[in-house]
């Protein structure tokens, strides 16, 4: 239940069951994020390979980053630009909270989605495509996890909160374990200094985002999540050139 409660949660892909979901099923899912992830990765890598066949590369990255976003119903992209808009916008924690509760997007929330999406374009053009495709939706989940776990809720109540509740050392431990794992398979011994650099800056990002509202909130997760893809493919980039 746990892995099908974290490929509902996180993507628009069919599950085998139509019953609501619990709280206690939320809060296990955490474990199987990268999973889910890795799941992503495999579609995006599939259709990159296919599509590559009849259309130039650049039409193919474009497609492949567009395929991301629908795949997972838009909802960390959307949590990106409502954190810009909170963070940038708002005078007061209450304040930036009520813009990030707002569904209208400003021109801040705009102007982040459409570089975060040219940085991710360019990025994943300059990347080697196996690994990048399968390590960026896996460990920007993992990513999110972690940022579940190390720090407070912002809000008493809130989609986010039941995550929270369910976030633990053993979800963590596990989630961290299998993620190490994937990345070992792709990158041998550079897998445990990318895990380390992704966590050492979205650490940096997330205590940014609580000095501003208090603590985190489930936009700021779906914030996490985008930053941490991006970070992966610049990551995947520099060990690239390193090694």
């Amino acid at each position: 239940m746990g892995f099908w409660t974290a490929l509902r949660f996180l993507t628009i892909l069919p599950v085998p069951f139509r019953r609501e979901t619990d709280d206690v099923a939320l809060g296990k899912s955490l474990t199987y994020f990268p999973l889910v992830g890795l799941m992503l990765g495999v579609i995006l890598l599939g259709l990159h390979y296919g599509l590559s066949v009849f259309l130039p590369a650049s039409v193919v990255t474009a497609l492949v980053i567009t395929a991301l976003v629908v795949l997972t119903g838009a909802h960390h992209l959307d949590g990106f630009m409502d954190t810009c808009d909170g963070i940038t916008a708002g005078k007061s924690r209450e304040e930036r909270l009520a813009i990030m509760s707002d569904s209208k997007v400003g021109a801040f929330g705009i102007a982040g989605a459409v570089l975060l999406i040219l940085l991710k374009y360019i990025s994943l053009s300059a990347a080697p495509v196996f690994a990048s495709l399968l390590l960026m939706p896996t460990l920007s989940r993992w990513a999110m996890v972690s940022a579940i776990f190390t720090f407070p809720y912002a809000r008493a109540t809130g989609m986010g909160s039941v995550f929270k509740q369910g976030a633990n050392w053993q979800r963590l431990i596990l989630s961290t374990v299998v993620t190490l794992l994937i990345a070992i398979v792709l990158l041998k011994w550079w897998a445990p200094a990318l895990l380390a650099s992704l966590w050492l800056i979205i650490f940096i990002v997330a205590r940014y985002f609580r000095s501003r509202l208090g603590g985190l909130v489930g936009d700021v997760y779906g914030a996490i999540n985008e930053i941490s893809e991006v970070l992966v493919l610049l990551l995947v980039i520099i060990i690239g050139r390193l090694s």
